[in-house]
């Protein structure tokens, strides 16, 4: 699903690989996904897309590791207990305009920031992010 991306004057790499494949990515890829809900639990900042979740967050957690772990081209661990994951489709039942795209990259480029991830490789992933998240945009702009 991921286009491979190009690594400084090396072969192509997936972020999967890139974050540590095998013996590190789904680690690095855990790491991330709980540190972005921590920053979402308790960052004032996204708080309107914190309201959008239930209470308990083990579930999104979860699921987000999961679709995380395939969409850098890792084990296609959602798709494997869930199907195909119909992001946009999923997110239907929730407002979600600019301002909540903006928080959701607020709390996962924190998050890669909090981990101090290698700064290139943080910039290149977000603006893969950012596509998905934009794509979840189902409000026109205010």
């Amino acid at each position: 699903m991921l286009d491979k991306i190009q690594e400084a004057g090396s072969s192509k790499s997936t972020f999967y690989t890139l974050l540590g494949g095998e013996q590190g990515g789904t680690a690095a890829i855990r790491l991330l996904v709980e540190t972005f809900y921590d920053i979402m639990d308790s960052d004032p900042k996204a708080a309107p897309i914190r309201a959008m979740h239930s209470a308990d967050l083990t579930a999104a957690r979860e699921k987000l590791f999961m679709f995380l772990t395939g969409w850098t081209g890792g084990p296609q661990l959602y798709i494997e207990r869930y199907g195909n994951p119909f992001l946009r489709r999923r997110h239907l039942p929730f407002s979600i305009g600019e301002s909540e795209r903006d928080q959701w990259m607020y709390c996962m480029i924190k998050a890669m920031q909090t981990l101090k991830m290698d700064e290139v490789l943080m910039q290149k992933l977000a603006e893969q992010l950012y596509g998905v998240a934009d794509f979840m945009r189902n409000r026109e702009a205010e």
